[in-house]
């Protein structure tokens, strides 16, 4: 047994199911392990793509994804995809290949410094020097992701380390070093609060069933950021709405009122709280993003286990205010919010994954989330590119039905992965909303800068051929009323809906 044997072994008694790369040579001896192995290996056809489909495994199922590439022009396809998951904290193991350490600092073919390139834009990077090292830096980057997920972590593989017999395995046993020491300070506020709200992030949802009977007996109201939505369900009174730049006016109105704001995993950026207040508890497993005069460092689990909550009153108060969200041209033919309103009403209860453009701003406001893990998108980075493959990682990862709504211009990002969607026979339909446009920057390039649109207008293929070249069915709508005939078929994927859209300008935030 080499040490690639014992990783894929330590891989499976991990229970890791699903990986995604792309093989080459110097990662050559891990798939060599891997072909013999029970893991299911995703041949995606670049290594972002791969990158962002364990991204979009882990987001859809809460399991740990995994994506394997070779040395230097495999490992640094990830970075896109690496920095995107990084920024929205999601944890993915992050396998490369190298040269044999002999080359390491040299100007040998294929021989970067990898481990320093990708270590801006992960939590962790190692690279071992042998074959101990490298099986202690796996347990060490599983027993992370699994108990303190922050966001990928990276193992850097040479070669002869994979080849190397020569190693010895430890069972390591960690403690996550939480600070609990304000847990006193913020019950007194807890107590002492007339009016307490919860904002809820995407660090609170594994505790939704705990959160859920809390809000519930106790009737404290919810705001949530845009990885939250559906810890409680958008339909109930309770959940008041998105708080921060796109928030609600009853969750405007709660954030401004509030006497005590306990906020849970989230990641506290500009987005969600342009300002910090006073009165903030900020519970997070990530110390590095803690912020507030009430800080917590440890698990959401553990802070509600050690606070004690009071009955509100305040909620009939809240209630008084209108939550309805006016939304123009949501009937018009032609206009995107109308197609993507239609495409949301028809899969209410599947998982919808958004890419980076203006459908993502009429997704998110348009979509009610019943459960948590129903909209995926990349928030802190927002790279174009992201929806289909972070599709086909939640369809494996889930194996439900997956709706991308994506544009015509990030479709063209990873459009290659069709191959991928196709080879694996996956439930996930695509809408391209097609305005042969770049709009967000359109809109930007008119109202702040005074410009007529310049670079933005795309010639783009004819979508419908396109997919059909990979050998997946499609069709193309250019009105509501083929759109909605459409949508009343029993749709399963891979199936392509190209929909012809007018250019229109997202509402900007108030």
């Amino acid at each position: 047994m080499n040490v690639s044997d014992k990783i894929v072994e330590i891989l499976e008694s991990e229970d890791v199911e699903d990986v995604f790369g792309i093989p080459g040579e110097q990662i050559m001896p891990l798939y060599k392990a891997l072909s013999a192995s029970s893991i299911n290996h995703i041949l995606t056809r670049h290594e972002q793509a791969a990158a962002h489909a364990a991204d979009g495994y882990f987001r859809s199922s809460g399991r740990m994804g995994v994506c394997i590439a070779t040395a230097s022009p495999g490992a640094l396809n990830f970075t896109m995809a690496l920095a995107t998951a990084y920024k929205d904290n999601v944890p993915i193991l992050v396998i490369t290949g190298d040269n044999e350490l002999k080359h390491r600092g040299s100007d040998f073919f294929q021989t970067l410094p990898q481990r320093e390139i990708l270590s801006h834009i992960v939590q962790d990077s190692y690279n071992p020097l042998n074959g101990t090292e490298a099986l202690y830096c796996l347990r060490a980057a599983i027993f992370a992701l699994k108990n303190n997920p922050k966001g990928p972590i990276h193992i850097n593989l040479a070669k002869d380390v994979l080849l190397s017999e020569d190693f010895q395995d430890f069972d390591l046993c960690y403690l996550c070093e939480d600070d609990l020491s304000n847990i006193s300070k913020a019950q007194e506020l807890i107590s002492n609060a007339k009016r307490p709200l919860f904002i809820l992030g995407a660090g609170a949802i594994t505790q939704k069933d705990n959160i859920e009977e809390i809000v519930n007996k106790y009737k404290i109201p919810v705001t949530t950021t845009f990885h939250a939505k559906g810890i409680i369900s958008e339909l109930d009174d309770l959940n008041l709405g998105m708080v921060g730049i796109r928030s609600t006016s009853r969750a405007k109105y709660a954030f401004e009122n509030t006497d005590c704001i306990i906020a849970l995993g989230i990641k506290a950026s500009e987005r969600t709280l342009p300002e910090i207040p006073k009165n903030l508890i900020h519970v997070n497993i990530n110390r590095d993003v803690l912020v507030g005069d009430y800080p917590i460092h440890g698990k959401v689990e553990d802070f509600l286990a050690n606070i004690e909550f009071r009955q509100t009153c305040w909620l009939s108060e809240i209630l008084e205010i209108d939550n309805n969200l006016e939304i123009e041209g949501i009937d018009y033919d032609l206009k995107p919010q109308a197609a993507i309103n239609r495409i949301l009403d028809r899969f209410p209860e599947d998982i919808i994954v958004s890419d980076a453009g203006s459908h993502t701003t009429w997704t998110t406001l348009l979509k009610k989330s019943t459960a948590p893990r129903q909209l995926l998108f990349s928030g802190g980075l927002a790279p174009m590119g992201y929806g289909l493959p972070a599709a086909i990682g939640a369809c494996v990862a889930t194996s439900q039905k997956v709706i991308v709504i994506n544009g015509d211009g990030d479709f063209q990002m990873n459009l290659q992965e069709l191959a991928t969607l196709k080879e694996n026979g996956l439930d996930v339909i695509v809408f391209i909303l097609n305005n042969s446009q770049f709009g967000i920057i359109r809109q930007w390039e008119e109202m702040f800068y005074d410009m007529d649109p310049y670079q933005v207008n795309l010639k783009n293929p004819d979508f419908v051929k396109l997919a059909s070249s990979y050998g997946i069915d499609a069709v193309r709508v250019d009105n509501l009323d083929d759109l909605d005939w459409v949508l009343g078929k029993n749709l399963s994927g891979p199936f392509i809906v190209e929909v012809i859209v007018e250019s229109e300008n997202i509402p900007l935030p108030k």
